[in-house]
């Protein structure tokens, strides 16, 4: 057994190659092979989003704090809120952040794929993003 106590793992910056805006990472959990499974509490200030990304074996977001969007390739863009479970199906294309005037915080579980459990890709436009104010 292993217990991460609060506060033991120090907060990060999401890298500006990945996330728009101001996003705090805040690692949970990642243990070593043969275990996947990789989780953080990710906090988002208002107008702040991830580039848009796959996961290989998929990704779940539990919402905690806030209002935030997420989009699918090709779909609308969803109003997520705490509470919501949202889930990406592997090789998904999407984003996911803060809505432009409030903060949003949610804790992002994914499984890695020879060691990795994520492909980034080019960032969310300015025009994508203001599709959720519509």
């Amino acid at each position: 057994m292993e217990i991460k106590r609060a506060g033991s793992q120090p907060s990060a910056k999401g890298p500006d190659e990945y996330f728009t805006g101001i996003v705090r990472i805040d690692p949970l959990n990642s243990p070593a092979e043969p275990a996947r499974v990789a989780m953080a509490l990710v906090t988002f200030e208002p107008g702040a989003r991830t580039a848009w990304h796959t996961h290989p074996l998929g990704q779940t977001l539990i919402v905690t704090a806030g209002c935030g969007w997420a989009q699918r390739e090709g779909g609308a863009v969803e109003t997520i809120r705490p509470g919501d479970v949202v889930w990406f199906a592997p090789g998904e294309k999407h984003w996911h952040g803060a809505t432009a005037t409030t903060a949003m915080s949610h804790i992002a579980v994914q499984e890695k794929e020879n060691g990795s459990p994520v492909t980034w890709m080019e960032p969310v436009s300015a025009e994508d993003y203001a599709r959720g104010n519509g």
